[in-house]
């Protein structure tokens, strides 16, 4: 296992969808056609998935923004995600789940990477939505100051 944060991703059409959002994945190891493993380093942050239904409709939507960890760092267990991580959003449900994936688009559209957002922002999103209000906006300006802040070490 090592150093890094192995993900098994699950393709079963119409029944299993478990994938990457987003993130840097430093390898990654195909099991069979339906499944594979990606892994992350750490310190990276992904959006990771997960969906799954049954003959009478959906029964899982859920998206968790986590943060890699290095080994003997506390953090969170997490299904299909080995050791686990510092899950930095986690939303249930797919109103919600599409909720975030737009953040992420619009993100995306500013021309900012979301595996380099602050984990802050991530933390931000998941407490506004668990509390029922809109977040704020990750701004170009946010992004400068995450980006000098993270250069100075804090």
């Amino acid at each position: 296992m090592g150093t890094l944060t192995h993900v098994k991703v699950i393709w079963v059409e119409k029944r299993i969808e478990h994938w990457i959002r987003f993130g840097r994945a430093t390898g990654e190891r195909i099991i069979n056609r339906r499944q594979r493993i990606v892994a992350f380093a750490p310190g990276q942050i992904f959006g990771f998935v997960r969906w799954a239904a049954n003959d009478y409709g959906t029964i899982l939507s859920r998206i968790d923004i986590v943060r890699a960890v290095k080994p003997g760092e506390a953090h969170q267990t997490l299904p299909s995600v080995r050791p686990g991580g510092d899950i930095l959003l986690t939303v249930k449900g797919w109103p919600k789940v599409e909720r975030v994936l737009q953040i992420v688009d619009t993100i995306e559209a500013l021309g900012i990477d979301p595996a380099n957002v602050a984990p802050d922002h991530w933390c931000h999103v998941h407490n506004r939505m668990a509390a029922r209000q809109s977040p704020r906006a990750y701004t170009q300006a946010r992004h400068t100051a995450w980006i000098k802040r993270r250069r100075v070490g804090r």
